[in-house]
Formats: structure tokens, sequence, C-alpha cells
């Protein structure tokens, strides 16, 4: 009783605070992390075992960790080292394509393309957001596309906000497409076996048909709050050349071909056995042996990001490992009354409100374990469970200015470049936007499994 206590009161802190903000949050989940393994793992429950299952060193030493033909299963109430490696070298490889000037050349040549105009410019900055997400983490794609738009804003004379706000959701929904594009569907997809075409085949089919209804609802809303004429407003934008953006276009050749090779690898990893944290290595290898500067390179990465997952893996080995998930578990079953059709619609509504306003990536951390025991304890198909959570997880997390990183970052960007999104703002357009999809996740969920 004492270490579930103890675990309890770790993890709400650890809430709070990253909520809070004033503290780095990756310093928050390290912390705690290391309260867990002291005070529930060694003082309360007397066990070094369970510090080492925590940990989870020895999936470096499971040949099917690195190769594997059937898939990895890798949830180990510990701190799922696939999710690691592959977001890691991940990282490295865009930071290369951002450093080599691929994300402003093709913001440049698709806006010259649609000439500047106000809603071609919405449809193909949302389409481009949602496209490069699928696979390129999110909070990547935010970070290039928002100082992109406000920099086209700060030259056509138009408020920028409409457009960040169409990206910011985009790249969301995007990302929740494929295992590749969002944090929580990477910890989702190494905790469980699935692979690139799993999430194609069940979330991407509801991302495709969520994307089409908050394209017309954008376009509906903002159509009128971009201004018109843009592309007179600016006629020597139309003269430059996309191609002034690439500073080295060796490198540039070279990062997209690392790039392209990465993706193949991902799409192709079930026939060719490469698990993800073998693809993860390799992508960051390359990179680091293709650049002439790999210790600049290192340090653009966000490694803070790579830290506060660690952190969160550690605090959520220590609820599993106290059992205080299983009684999670046991509550949504019991909302459900025991029902498959009630435990989807209960599953996506509570990991969708959680995760509004606690980070996604927390929540699908925390969700894995709980869903493995809703599974077993309903016999009820794992999958289901799984594509239930992924779709709660990553359009709830939408749905406010903190519910995702990737949403974090975008605010704070454009707030960095003058144009402040206060919450009543953002929620006003994206929340409408963001049940609406959800909806459709729900039936369509309903529908198909």
């Amino acid at each position: 009783m004492l270490s579930q206590i103890l675990a309890i009161a770790i993890a709400v802190v650890m809430f709070i605070l990253v909520l809070w903000g004033k503290y780095p949050r990756h310093l928050v989940t390290l912390s705690a992390g290391g309260l867990m393994i002291v005070l529930v793992f060694l003082l309360s429950m007397g066990s070094p075992a369970a510090v080492w299952e925590a940990l989870s060193v020895n999936s470096f030493l499971k040949f099917e960790f690195w190769f594997s033909h059937i898939g990895i299963t890798e949830f180990n109430t510990g701190v799922n080292w696939s999710t690691i490696l592959f977001l890691s070298g991940m990282m490295i490889m865009v930071e290369e394509m951002s450093d080599a000037g691929f994300f402003d050349w093709i913001s440049l040549w698709l806006a010259q393309k649609v000439r500047f105009r106000p809603v071609p410019l919405l449809v193909c900055f949302m389409v481009l957001s949602a496209l490069l997400s699928m696979f390129v983490d999110s909070i990547t794609v935010i970070l290039f596309m928002v100082v992109a738009t406000v920099r086209l804003a700060h030259f056509l004379k138009f408020d920028p906000v409409p457009l960040v706000l169409a990206e910011i959701f985009s790249a969301n929904l995007g990302g929740a497409a494929t295992m590749s594009g969002d944090p929580p569907n990477i910890i989702l997809g190494t905790s469980l076996g699935l692979g690139f075409w799993d999430f194609i085949q069940n979330n991407g089919v509801i991302c495709l048909a969520g994307f089409a209804v908050v394209l017309v609802y954008f376009i509906l809303v903002f159509r009128t709050k971009m201004g018109t004429g843009i592309g007179e407003a600016a006629p020597e934008l139309m003269g430059l050349n996309p191609r002034d953006a690439i500073p080295n276009r060796e490198k540039f050749r070279e990062s997209v071909l690392i790039f392209v090779g990465v993706i193949l690898l991902i799409v192709t990893h079930t026939a060719t056995g490469l698990t993800m944290p073998t693809i993860g290595v390799m992508a960051a290898a390359v990179t680091l042996a293709c650049t002439k500067y790999p210790r600049e390179l290192l340090k653009l990465v966000d490694w803070k990001t790579i830290g506060f997952i660690i952190g969160l893996f550690l605090v959520v080995s220590g609820l599993e490992q106290t059992h205080v998930l299983d009684g999670l578990a046991y509550i949504l079953a019991g909302l459900s009354g025991g029902d498959h059709t009630w435990m989807v619609v209960v599953l996506i509504w509570f990991t969708a409100l959680c995760s509004a306003f606690v980070d996604n990536i927390p929540m699908a951390t925390i969700m894995v374990p709980v869903i493995l025991s809703l599974s077993s304890g309903l016999d009820m198909d794992l999958h289901t469970l799984a594509w239930t959570m992924s779709k709660g997880t990553d359009i709830g997390g939408i749905a406010t200015p903190i519910g995702a990183s990737a949403n974090v970052a975008g605010v704070i960007i454009a707030a960095r470049e003058g144009h402040a999104i206060s919450w009543r703002r953002y929620c006003k357009y994206i929340m409408p936007a963001a049940l609406l999809v959800l909806v459709m996740s729900m039936v369509m969920l309903l529908t198909l499994h």
C-alpha cells in the first residue's frame, strides 16, 4: 500500500509541475523518475530487480530488439528504448535536413506555385504540414512551418495566426496517421509490435477522412480572415528562386537521399526484419557520417524531449509495478459495463479529455499498460483498444494549446515572432474541429472494428 501511495504522489506532483510550466519539463520527469527508483523501488519495495526492470537495459542484449521478422513487442514496464533510439535517430536526420535548407526551399516553392493567394496558400500549407508530419516528427514540422508562415505574413501583410492554427491541426492529424509521425504513436507502435502499414491501414483511413472535413472547415472559417490580393502585395517574391534557400546543394542532396532511404526502411521493415531502433540508429549513423560538423549537429537535437520521455517511462514503470494502472483499467472497464462497444466510446473520450490538458506523450505512455490490462480482463481485441487509444490521445491533444508538444511549439514561436495566440482564440477555432474529428473517429472505429 505504501509503495502505491508513493507512486501516485510522485506521478501527481510530476503532472502538476509539468502543467505549471515553471520548471523545465525534462528535469521534472527525470527527477520524478529518480524518486520513483529510490523511494518506491528501493526503499518501499526493497527490490533492486524492480529498478533493473524499469531501466530495461537488458533490451540491448536481445537479438530481436535489433532484428525481427515477426515484429517486436517492447513493452516491459520500463524504459522503451525502441522509442528512444528511433526518435533520437529521426531527430538527428531532420536537423540535418533543416540545416540543409530543405524546409525553407519547399515552403517557398509551394507558396510561389499558388502565387501567394490566401485560400490556395491555406490549403497547400495544410496539406504540406500533414504530409511531412506523416514521416517527420510533427514538432519539427511545426517549428519550420510557423517560421515560414510568419515570414510570408510580414512580406504580404496578412495575419498569420489563422494559417498557423490550421498548420498545427494538420501537423497533428498527419502525425496521427503513421507510426513515425507522432511520439505517442511511436510509443504505441514500439510497445505493441505494430508497424508502419498497421498504422496506415487503421489510423490512416480515419485521418484522411478527418483531414478532408477539417480542410473544408478551415477554408470556411478563415477564407475572409487572411486578406485578399496577397499575390499583388509583394510581387518581388515571385521573382525569388526557391533554390536560393539552399545554402549547400551537395548537403541538400545528401540529406534528401538519407531521408528517402530511411522512409523506405520504415515502410519495408516487416519484410527486411529491421526493427525501429535499428532504423533509428542507422539514420543517425549515416547522417553523422555525411555531415562535416557532427558535434554541432548533435547540439541542435532536442535532447530535452528525449530526457522528458525517459523520465516518463520511469514514472509509469512505478505505477505499473505497484499495480496502480490495473486499478485505472478496472475503473474504465466498470464505466463500460464490460461491453466492447461502450469500451471504445469510454476509452476514446477518456483519453481525449485527458490529452487535452495533459501532454499526449505521457498519456500514451500511461495508457499502454492500461489497454493491455483491459484486453486481458475483457477478452477484447488489443488492436481495437490500441487504435482507439491512439485516436483519443492524438486528436484530443490538438484541442488545447498544451495538449501536444507541437501545439506548445507553434504557439511559442508565433508569440516570439510578435503574433501571440490566446487560449480563447486557439480553442475558438481548434476545439470544434477536434470534436468533429473525434466523433468521426469514434463512428469509424465502431464501424471498422
